[in-house]
């Protein structure tokens, strides 16, 4: 479960790439690409990815993407949320952890 105060970043272990108007992102594994689970994400999702820089909390997240979106608040910031814990799920970012490293 998230909490406003969350802070993510994203896992060491993937490339990430811009592609065709995605954000295309790679598990790496020993060095190599693993191509059977190749991630592509929105222009909106990877908005977000570019945003995780182990520094931002969601609502820094929502507040910076506000001004792009003509969205109520609270849709923006569930759609946030939704997004992060997809992410999250499939390994892809990292929650910080408070005071350290994560």
């Amino acid at each position: 479960m998230q909490t406003q105060a969350d802070v993510f970043r994203h896992n060491n272990s993937l490339v990430a790439r811009d592609l065709a108007g995605e954000k295309v992102i790679i598990p790496v594994r020993g060095k190599v690409g693993d191509l059977g689970c190749i991630y592509a994400l929105n222009s909106v999702a990877g908005e977000i990815w570019n945003l995780l820089d182990g520094k931002r909390t969601v609502p820094d997240i929502v507040d910076a993407l506000a001004p792009a979106y003509d969205v109520d608040p609270e849709t923006l910031a569930a759609d946030v949320q939704r997004t992060l814990t997809e992410l999250e799920e499939e390994g892809l970012i990292v929650k910080m952890v408070v005071g350290g490293q994560g």
